[in-house]
């Protein structure tokens, strides 16, 4: 039970999984404070409030109903969906049409030294007796 528990754990998804959520974590916190510390005065300071939570509230029957607060979450996830689109998606789907059309970069002429060593790999690797290519 422990070695199939190792296997999964061990699991390159797994490992890939835990490592995108920590990040994910890191970079939820930087676009939050991105928000609340810049986007969110600006906004008050047109309403002039001092908080964006304070902006559309109102009460019915003694029941506050804080819009202001709603909005300010929305900006947070607004923000940070574009973050991620714009810095992750788009770039890893530009990638990925290139290996498709099969555009790689060109590679960098050999240098003196790296053909001296690949003449040397074909000598022996023709001289060899092993089956290996």
């Amino acid at each position: 039970m422990l070695k199939g528990f190792k296997e999964f754990v061990m699991r390159g998804n797994v490992i890939d999984l835990a490592v995108a959520v920590v990040i994910g974590a890191a970079f939820g916190k930087i676009v939050s404070a991105l928000v609340d510390n810049l986007i969110n005065p600006l906004i008050a300071a047109i309403f002039g409030k001092t908080d964006i939570s304070g902006v559309w509230n109102f009460k019915l029957n003694g029941a506050e109903f804080k819009i202001g607060a709603i909005l300010q979450e929305a900006l947070i996830f607004l923000f940070t969906a574009a973050a991620v689109y714009f810095f992750i998606v788009l770039p890893m789907n530009k990638l990925a049409e290139r290996r498709k059309r099969g555009q790689e970069p060109e590679p960098e002429p050999l240098t003196a030294d790296q053909e001296l060593l690949t003449e040397i790999r074909d000598l022996l690797r023709a001289g060899s007796t092993d089956p290996r290519p």
